[in-house]
């Protein structure tokens, strides 16, 4: 069975192999595939930011993040973040972290969320956000680097948590 829970510190090294493992690829995220353990959990556990793990096992196997999108007037709008152990691929840990976020959203008051940066080669994910409720409502032409795919588009993905 699956549990998700609030990250804390004790987690930062499953969350850096896993974190690591997916920059690495580079095929999905545009962070520095050279980015070092204390930036990425700096990244991941921003003031801002509520941090989840997905268990399994006793064994952490996903792990997403929750925060605003803008500040100030945007900030009703919620972003996140989700990256999953490439061993967990398939077998449904995105779209449990996906549906939780969602009620953790709503439950945080947000009234909206919105993923800036959904690489058009990332098939999987789009087809589950897309299972989850959001659409695209916009379009970013090239503006990702794929390692092997070259110049790829990139998505913008909305929907309203009321």
């Amino acid at each position: 069975m699956l549990n998700i829970r609030q990250a804390t510190e004790a987690d930062g090294d499953a969350i850096w192999n896993i974190f690591h493992a997916v920059i690495t690829a580079g095929d999905t995220y545009a962070f520095d595939p050279k980015m070092s353990r204390d930036e990425a959990l700096a990244y991941w556990f921003r003031a801002d930011t509520h941090t989840y793990v997905a268990e399994q096992d006793r064994h952490v196997v996903g792990t997403y993040i929750l925060r605003p999108n803008q500040s100030g007037g945007g900030s009703h709008v919620a972003n996140a973040a989700f990256m999953v152990a490439p061993k967990a691929h398939g077998l449904g840990v995105g779209k449990h972290m996906g549906e939780h976020c969602l009620s953790e959203a709503r439950r945080l008051g947000f009234r909206a969320m919105q993923f800036n940066f959904v690489v058009s080669t990332n098939e999987a994910a789009i087809r589950l956000w897309k299972q989850l409720g959001f659409e695209i409502v916009g379009n970013l032409p090239g503006a990702f680097r794929h390692p092997e795919k070259g110049y790829v588009d990139v998505y913008v993905m909305f929907r309203s948590l009321l």
